[in-house]
């Protein structure tokens, strides 16, 4: 194995594949292509789990939108987020850099309202496409800095940007504001709170609602913005808020879903709000994210744009807990996977991927092509014919969406680094995975599982498996780069 120093140069980049446990180099030829999509549109769920969707076998949820999204394109298996919770995989989506080297491995909030932000060295998705002429616009729930810091999204290749700058804010779907660009706009709501807890007695489930829901909010703006610059190319990028807690979706898609399901309010002892019907009320957010998803498709078809837009559906990790009344066992939400969010078990990282580009990606095909987040700013460079920044390490895969007989090596290695839930390490060659967990109280221990025979990750065959513990940890000391904002016990000091 080429080993790769923190100050070496990325050995993996857009376009190209290395294979990084003993192959040789391998060069992809460029894929001939009749066109180029004039529009890409990304649409990110938050916290929405591997199975929560009906096209990935959910019984209970209806989703018939995002159904009908992957029968008019392709759906992976086996698609992964950038990282287990929800600033970390954001910044792997939208700067291509896989998590053991990407600026930002977990949560970490920075006052007065944002998160540690992308620095201004940062090249984004969106900074990528407006070099080659896209407009860019984002709406929804940012998380990769405040108003006025390096990574508030106007300063970092977007023109248009409403909605939240701070994940904390987004926990109240009635906030009494939002940012339009890089100013406040005041919405007509109350002081709505975003957790609560009821102990006794009768509770007015009616303070949990104000009057304007931001995500209705959010949702025109983005239209707003396709209807503005639909004479010519844009990326829209929608980090949506649902299904992310608490639990406030509007009255008539709870109200779709049986009574039966809930014979107790929850009270709000597992964080957020309290709900009168739970599980009714997850699945209604679910429902109201399928609902959006579907406004911004039939949006595409009104202005004759559907078949020029490559359009990308997927979540930025997997399952919440089972926090804020929120029953994942009840709805199955991650299938057979192990782990939900903040766990880099299945169930955390693996999330919906759906793409559809009419005339390019087959209508109802599926795909079990390990595809991560990292491969998203690879693919759509490829697809536009745009230069992909150099410090992308992702993996394009536009061969698999176009059908075309893929002539570069399948991938042999996935990674995964997150300071967060005790610090953890994940590395994924062919089927077998390697875990660590515990890292920051010292825990050195590797389990190994066996995807193939054991997608729920519930045999460690690591016992049976030393040379590819070795091998992993070797990966795990080699294949990162140092952090100071986040360091990792043992292997940052």
């Amino acid at each position: 194995m080429k080993s790769r120093s923190p100050s070496s140069p990325r050995l993996v980049a857009c376009g190209t594949f290395v294979a990084l446990l003993g192959l040789a180099p391998f060069v992809r030829a460029q894929s001939e292509r009749t066109s180029k999509p004039r529009n890409v549109v990304l649409l990110l769920a938050d916290d929405l789990g591997w199975a929560e969707l009906g096209c990935y076998g959910q019984q209970k949820i209806r989703t018939p939108q995002l159904d009908r999204l992957a029968a008019q394109g392709m759906r992976f298996t086996q698609g992964y987020a950038g990282a287990p919770v929800c600033a970390p995989s954001r910044c792997v989506f939208l700067t291509g850099v896989s998590s053991p080297f990407a600026e930002i491995r977990d949560n970490r909030e920075v006052g007065p309202e944002g998160q540690e932000p992308l620095s201004d060295g940062a090249i984004t998705l969106a900074e990528m496409l407006r070099d080659a002429g896209f407009v860019c616009g984002a709406f929804g729930k940012w998380g990769l800095g405040g108003s006025g810091s390096s990574g508030d999204p106007i300063k970092q290749g977007f023109l248009r940007f409403f909605g939240y700058h701070c994940q904390r804010e987004a926990h109240s779907y009635y906030p009494r504001w939002l940012w339009l660009d890089e100013e406040r706009v005041w919405l007509d709501n109350p002081a709505v709170p975003a957790h609560e807890q009821a102990a006794v007695g009768v509770i007015d489930f009616a303070r949990y609602r104000g009057r304007e829901y931001a995500p209705d909010r959010i949702l025109a703006a983005a239209k707003g913005f396709v209807r503005a610059h639909a004479d010519r190319p844009f990326f829209l990028y929608v980090p949506f808020i649902q299904p992310h807690l608490g639990m406030q979706p509007p009255p008539d898609l709870v109200d779709a879903y049986p009574v039966e399901w809930d014979d107790a309010p929850y009270r709000g002892g597992k964080g957020y709000v309290p709900h009168p019907r739970p599980r009714a009320g997850y699945a209604a957010m679910i429902s109201d994210l399928d609902r959006q998803v579907g406004e911004l498709l039939a949006l595409l078809d009104e202005l004759a744009l559907s078949d020029d837009t490559l359009v990308v559906f997927t979540s930025d990790n997997g399952a919440t807990h089972d926090v804020g009344g929120v029953d994942t066992d009840f709805f199955a939400s991650t299938g057979p996977l192990r782990g939900r969010k903040g766990s880099v078990y299945e169930g955390g990282l693996r999330v919906p991927w759906l793409v559809r580009w009419p005339g390019h990606v087959a209508a109802g095909s599926v795909s079990d092509e390990v595809v991560a987040a990292q491969d998203l700013m690879a693919t759509i460079a490829e697809a536009t014919g745009t230069a992909c920044p150099a410090a992308c390490d992702g993996v394009s895969f536009l061969e698999v969406l176009t059908g075309q007989q893929v002539e570069r090596a399948p991938r042999e290695t996935l990674a995964f680094e997150f300071r967060g839930y005790g610090g953890q390490k994940a590395l994924r060659v062919g089927n077998h995975k390697a875990v660590m967990r515990g890292i920051q109280r010292g825990d050195t221990g590797i389990e190994v599982y066996d995807l193939g025979s054991d997608p729920g990750e519930s045999r460690d065959i690591a016992a049976s498996q030393e040379h590819f513990v070795a091998r992993a940890r070797a990966w795990f000391a080699t294949e990162r780069a140092p952090s100071s904002r986040f360091p990792l016990k043992g292997f940052d000091h």
